[in-house]
């Protein structure tokens, strides 16, 4: 079911799959605010996520994603939120989703991903191994829980930012009527 009172488009997927790029573009056409969980998190705690990887580690971060997901159920409203590329794979964080809007998964393929990642420090799950091989296996685990928590799956392979923010509106709009 998609709470339609709400009027949310909520936007997960893969580190570099193109969230923030898509939802503040998607935001803009729809009038509606555009809100990001990574922006949001570092603003609360007064941190970058790199920051509180290292000092608390990841599962400090998740719960911080999970109880700010908890928060937005009652004030999230007319919006378009981009979602860290963790936070679906918890099943409570998925359920949540759902409830706060209709949710669509922006899939890029791993080659899209690499081309799209390489040179990027700012990611603290891809330092030390081989970029090809961590993103390769991050994303073979993380791919059934984005399908699964996704009302919507959007391949972003070879389309512009417009492109799949016109496919998304047009989805969007769908589901409302």
């Amino acid at each position: 079911m998609i709470v339609k009172e709400n009027h949310n488009i909520i936007l997960i997927g893969f580190m570099g799959s193109g969230k923030t790029s898509v939802g503040e573009l998607l935001a803009k056409r729809l009038s509606y605010q555009f809100k990001d969980t990574d922006q949001m998190i570092e603003r609360k705690a007064g941190e970058t996520i790199n920051h509180i990887f290292q000092l608390k580690g990841e599962e400090y971060f998740r719960d911080m994603e999970s109880s700010l997901l908890t928060e937005l159920q009652s004030e999230l409203h007319h919006a378009v939120l981009s979602t860290g590329g963790g936070l679906p794979l918890r099943e409570q964080n998925a359920r949540l989703l759902k409830k706060l809007g209709y949710v669509v998964y922006l899939k890029a393929s791993k080659e899209t991903t690499i081309k799209r990642l390489e040179g990027d420090t700012t990611r603290p799950l891809l330092r030390g191994e081989d970029l090809a091989h961590r993103v390769e296996r991050m994303l073979n685990t993380r791919t059934p829980y984005y399908e699964k928590a996704a009302h919507k799956v959007v391949a972003t392979d070879h389309k512009s930012i417009e492109d799949i923010v016109t496919i998304i509106m047009e989805a969007y709009m769908r589901n409302l009527s």
